[in-house]
């Protein structure tokens, strides 16, 4: 975590213990770099609908299949054994390959940062978030809604960089002052140089794709050969429900895999309109796909590291538009993590909501998405932080807001001691009958770190938060957003490796770049 100044305790550090206390300075946020979920995933379904669901996708993949747009695509299709129609583009599925697939694909998954301290495992009971990803639009409460520009995708990265409850990049904000054909050079060089965390990476194309992974290798001081053998990226690939693969997800799902770095593989399914107005059928939809986008990954390269993706939700049954943190995204979560139980893969979820503003809806959605997804046992979580307007939008104060929520959910997840010297009896032997804990020895020995210090919240009686401006949450947000901008530090940087990124970026730059395919 960047230093923060002299902040106050209600921003998530404590601030140093006078000379005469023998309480240690301490900084909870260190405990938030590697987390782990000790709860039980909840479940929607018996063991018997999950089989049910896995045998549908199965029966759906084996009858119906799915049509793929690239020909290179459909090639290594046919020639891992899947059944193909070329003038229709339709592949097909034995439930043999299938199984052959899924046996090969790795059960582990462990992201590797620039040095051990980011490695991140994504498997069992691990838990990864990343802020989101993609928004064409930015948001804040002084200056309303506006197209993403490079400086906002580079203070997401920063913000990013501030906060150890965030683990790996998502793609911030979509600049839309760099054109698209050497966008990805820009964006990924700032997320090299202003971070020290695992960078996401778009799949638009083997060119981007290649760009991408040599800036990588540059930064990390990797070999072609080193950069293969483990992974140090990853990619979403949304399939295009209901039932279709598109150009561009096609082939990032054969160059992840042939370069072992691992894919997310998401079909975006909203029951009632490009999936089944059930919950059962969105899932058995979204099922079939993500595992004809794994079978693609295991052709290209036997034990290529897959995520099992899912982001079901229903829609507006009235204008059409999706909803999110709905009952019925909460259930979906539940449901999407038993199927990836199910075949033993890792799997992402997201924090989502349908709420133009940083407001109360935007909270209470978010709240029953992170439900959803932390309680149903995700490992992987993108859209962590500052997601707005379905995805349109990325906003400084929600990302400030779901910080504090993430804090919580990963204070939560922290052991609860209980110890003799837990147990308190000493204390409780002391007040007595009718006194009080405040001034006791054992509440002066701890109240420094007892509890978790809020980032966000106010927790002053109406007259001192009056007196005080009686700013709302998210008024306190932007706030804080700013001031952690203004007191971030860059991780350290080898200077020949600032100058290699720099030389590789112009060069492709001056070489035109990469187009996105499509």
């Amino acid at each position: 975590m960047s230093e923060r100044g002299d902040q106050t305790e209600r921003r998530g550090r404590r601030r140093p213990a006078s000379a005469a206390s023998a309480v240690p300075v301490v900084d909870r946020s260190r405990s938030y770099r590697h987390l782990t979920n000790p709860f039980e995933p909840l479940k929607v379904f018996s063991d018997d609908h999950v089989a049910a669901i896995h045998e549908a996708a199965l029966m759906i993949l084996e009858n119906q299949g799915i049509r793929v747009l690239l020909p290179e695509a459909i090639e290594r299709y046919a020639a891992g054994g899947a059944t193909v129609d070329r003038s229709t583009q339709m592949v097909r599925f034995d439930r043999g390959l299938v199984a052959q697939s899924l046996a090969s694909a790795p059960r582990e998954i462990t992201l590797h940062g620039r040095d051990e301290s980011r490695h991140m495992p994504m498997s069992g009971r691990h838990v990864v978030f990343a802020p989101t990803s993609g928004p064409p639009n930015i948001m804040d409460i002084k200056r309303g809604r506006r197209a993403g520009t490079f400086e906002d995708f580079c203070n997401i990265m920063k913000l990013t960089q501030s906060f150890e409850v965030l683990h790996v990049l998502g793609g911030g904000v979509e600049p839309q002052d760099i054109p698209i054909h050497v966008r990805h050079l820009e964006t990924t060089r700032a997320m090299l140089n202003l971070t020290d965390k695992i960078p996401l990476v778009y799949a638009r194309g083997a060119g981007q794709i290649a760009d991408n992974f040599e800036l990588i290798r540059i930064a990390y001081g990797l070999t072609e050969e080193e950069f293969r053998s483990r992974p140090y990226t990853v990619a979403v690939i949304n399939t295009n429900s209901p039932l279709q693969l598109d150009i561009p997800m096609a082939d990032g799902i054969m160059n992840f895999a042939a370069a072992g770095q691992p894919t997310i593989i998401t079909p975006f399914t909203l029951a009632g309109a490009m999936a089944p107005v059930t919950i059962a059928g969105a899932l058995t939809l979204a099922h079939a796909e993500a595992l004809a986008g794994l079978v693609l990954a295991q052709i290209t390269r036997p034990g290529a590291p897959i995520i099992y993706g899912s982001f079901t939700s229903n829609v507006d049954m009235k204008s059409g538009s999706p909803a999110f943190g709905t009952p019925e995204y909460v259930k979906s979560s539940f449901g999407a993590g038993q199927l990836a139980r199910h075949i033993g893969l890792p799997w992402r979820s997201s924090n989502a909501t349908a709420s133009n503003s940083p407001d109360a809806q935007a909270a209470y959605e978010s709240q029953m998405s992170l439900w959803g997804a932390l309680l149903g046992g995700c490992n992987f979580m993108l859209h962590a932080a500052g997601w707005l307007e379905s995805g349109l939008t990325c906003s400084y104060e929600k990302f400030i807001l779901d910080i504090e929520m993430l804090q919580m959910f990963a204070e939560s997840f922290q052991e609860v001691p209980a110890t003799a010297a837990d147990l308190a009896l000493d204390a409780i032997a002391e007040v007595g009958p009718s006194g009080h804990f405040f001034g006791c020895a054992h509440t002066m020995a701890r109240y420094r770190t007892a509890f978790y210090a809020p980032l966000v919240s106010d927790w002053r009686n109406y007259g001192q938060w009056t007196e005080a401006g009686a700013q709302t949450a998210t008024e306190r947000a932007h706030t804080i957003w700013q001031e952690t901008l203004a007191n971030y530090v860059a991780p350290a940087r080898d200077p020949a490796v600032l100058e290699a990124l720099d030389s590789f970026v112009a060069r492709r730059v001056a070489e035109g770049g990469a187009p996105p395919v499509s």
